[in-house]
């Protein structure tokens, strides 16, 4: 067995050469599918910590998702991205983290205008290449 260092730089991610994952991505969200209450966790949404509030006691995969977010708005998908979670259980717990009222999230920014033509030529060009 050997020990990755995680994003956050804590050795979190333990795993083992044949197995994979020693910890399955369900007990982080205790088997929920879903955030215990609806919320608007769309993949662009904005995620805020909320200053000064007293963190509650909580397990290693919220207090390390939260760690991630360090002070800066990041949108769902980088904190997946960068928890090298599933995005299902990233809501699943983002939901929780919004429940104990440490962060807020806002939806995506809305784009105003045309898209850009060159960059819709690129996707469709990669898209093809695949």
């Amino acid at each position: 067995m050997t020990a990755a260092r995680g994003a956050d730089g804590s050795g979190a991610h333990w795993f083992e050469e044949e197995a994979g994952p020693l910890v399955r991505p369900y007990t982080f969200t205790r088997g929920r599918t879903r955030p215990a209450r609806e919320h608007e966790l769309e993949l662009m949404s904005v995620v805020t910590p909320v200053p000064g509030v007293a963190a509650p006691v909580l397990d290693h995969a919220r207090s390390s998702l939260l760690r991630l977010l360090g002070g800066t708005p990041r949108p769902v998908a980088e904190l997946a991205a960068d928890a090298d979670l599933p995005l299902g259980v990233v809501r699943v717990l983002l939901g929780d983290l919004l429940d104990a009222g440490l962060v807020r999230v806002a939806p995506p920014p809305l784009r105003t205008g045309r898209p850009d033509a060159a960059l819709l030529r690129e996707v469709v060009e990669g898209l093809r290449r695949l």
